[in-house]
């Protein structure tokens, strides 16, 4: 099966003269950091990542990181695949320490990127920023993974920091009810 995120990434890493760690996440991370990963998520046509706040000074100065971008964007115009959607931190719910939960991913073989994925239950509440049917379809998937379970997404959604965003805070109470309602 044909990975998008994949390709993304690998056209990217070609492109890179330095090493950079990417911490990705929506569809590309379920795609690249689950065995078992839907098919739509191998289809998904662009990748993700979250800026941590300690490496956004060092990552916004890396020039090289930034011609890649817009090489591999250019190299993948015509096929309407793209690399990346950025957004820091703060822009996405997460639990306050997920950067100390992330996963590694070793699977992918790369010259210069490092990437890595959050923990499952922050992938979780990456998904609760709106109300989306798909979404939904991959908290699903998420909370059926072996390294999850109700106890921990319960803490998570405990313990989520969530953007000052008007609309994110009621997709996230929404989407709070229906998780919290399904777990039972």
């Amino acid at each position: 099966m044909r990975s998008n995120p994949l390709l993304i990434l690998e056209t990217l890493d070609r492109h890179l003269h330095s090493e950079v760690a990417l911490y990705v996440y929506g569809r590309s991370a379920l795609a690249l950091g689950y065995a078992k990963a839907p098919a739509a998520c191998h289809a998904t046509m662009d990748v993700d990542a979250i800026l941590p706040s300690r490496d956004l000074v060092a990552l916004e100065s890396n020039e090289d990181f930034w011609q890649a971008q817009e090489k591999t964007n250019a190299e993948l115009q015509d096929s309407g695949l793209y690399c990346t959607h950025l957004f820091e931190e703060k822009q996405v719910i997460l639990t306050p320490d997920w950067l100390q939960k992330t996963v590694a991913l070793r699977a992918c073989s790369f010259r210069n990127l490092r990437l890595h994925r959050p923990s499952t239950p922050d992938l979780v509440l990456t998904k609760m920023m709106r109300v989306d049917p798909q979404d939904r379809d991959d908290i699903r998937f998420l909370v059926a993974q072996p390294d999850s379970n109700g106890e921990e997404i319960r803490r998570a959604l405990d313990s989520a920091v969530v953007p000052a965003v008007e609309e994110i805070g009621r997709a996230f109470a929404e989407n709070r009810h229906w998780l919290l309602s399904w777990l039972k």
